[in-house]
């Protein structure tokens, strides 16, 4: 059963809880601003409640994590271990940059999806993640680089599309509670099939980036077995679904495997197979972990690639990953430290 906690309610439902604690209606409003603005952990830290009632209820879950592990980069780029309330670990992602802060958020403990090149899916699937262990990710990194968050990415631990309905709680109350533009909030999928067209009918601003990694469907069950769950074309199909019900441009992950899914004819057929998609794509050369044998390819074979699908018209950029020296692939600070210390690493 989900824990009870205040951290992810609106203002009316936090309203509606303080009453129920005794206290007038207004305080609810202070509770709201503590919880969001203040970012308390503890009940006991509400300096404008009455003494008495900080006592009583302060051993109330707000629904905080406790950071586990802390790992920064020499680019800034912060990688935490957050430990949840049952003692399981999860990894969120800061990343700074001259004007923003982009927090990279987990949705479930572990992942199903099983994508070969990833450390998150070599380590299996444990539980979903509720809206609050969301959202606390993003008030965690504000609260340690004492910055304002202006962007969050559904990009860490888990498939978002597969929880779907605690990503849609938390993308309501980061927008609503913490203020973060619906535009500043991208979730990414590997694909769950419904889910694209479901999230489409929300009437949402927000970005979705959808996880593609090759241009057939031989080559991506090769890499990501669920895959076979979801032929590409029934993939695609329902992402122009999405275009079209949302009239939001989507864009498309790949990340680069070297020998494996970079070659000019994989670039041809994936042109191929967008053109005409009111899209962008995302080249993404790989950034290896130590439990497969993928490599990152050389910047020509990048540059050939990304040329082949400009040359198709096909908007495309590069975007390479921060943090290397941090661990910063997915699963791979979590993954490595459950290999040193598997007794405190669940």
């Amino acid at each position: 059963m989900p824990q009870d906690v205040l951290l992810g309610k609106s203002l009316p439902e936090l309203t509606d809880w303080i009453e129920t604690t005794g206290q007038p209606a207004y305080r609810g409003k202070q509770l709201y601003n503590w919880l969001y603005q203040k970012g308390i952990h503890d009940l006991s830290e509400i300096t404008v409640f009455p003494k008495a009632w900080r006592e009583q209820m302060g051993t109330y879950p707000v629904g905080r994590s406790q950071i586990h592990h802390q790992r920064t980069a020499p680019d800034g780029t912060r990688k935490y271990l957050l430990q949840l309330h049952d003692g399981l670990i999860i990894e969120t992602v800061g990343i700074p940059t001259e004007k923003r802060l982009t927090v990279c958020v987990s949705s479930q403990v572990g992942c199903a999806m099983a994508c070969d090149f990833c450390a998150t899916g070599k380590s299996g699937f444990t539980r979903h993640l509720q809206a609050h262990e969301i959202v606390d990710q993003v008030l965690t990194v504000q609260e340690d680089f004492q910055q304002r968050v202006s962007h969050v990415v559904f990009m860490g631990m888990g498939e978002p599309l597969a929880n779907l309905e605690q990503v849609l709680k938390s993308i309501q109350s980061l927008n609503q509670d913490i203020g973060i533009g619906q535009r500043s909030l991208t979730v990414s999928t590997v694909g769950v099939p419904d889910q694209i067209r479901t999230l489409a009918q929300q009437n949402l601003q927000i970005t979705l980036a959808v996880s593609l990694h090759a241009p057939n469907q031989v080559l991506r069950e090769s890499i990501i077995p669920t895959a076979v769950h979801y032929p590409i074309e029934d993939l695609l199909d329902e992402c122009r679904e999405y275009v079209a019900i949302t009239r939001r441009r989507l864009s498309f992950e790949y990340i680069l495997l070297a020998g494996v899914n970079d070659l000019p004819d994989h670039a041809a057929e994936l042109a191929k197979k967008l053109k005409g998609f009111q899209s962008h794509v995302n080249l993404i050369p790989y950034n290896p972990i130590t439990e497969v044998p993928f490599q990152r390819p050389g910047k020509k074979r990048i540059n050939v690639f990304k040329q082949i699908l400009q040359d198709h018209k096909i908007a495309v950029s590069v975007r390479y990953s921060k943090g290397l020296e941090a661990d910063a692939a997915c699963g791979q600070l979590r993954s490595n430290l459950r290999r040193s210390a598997p007794a405190t690493v669940k």
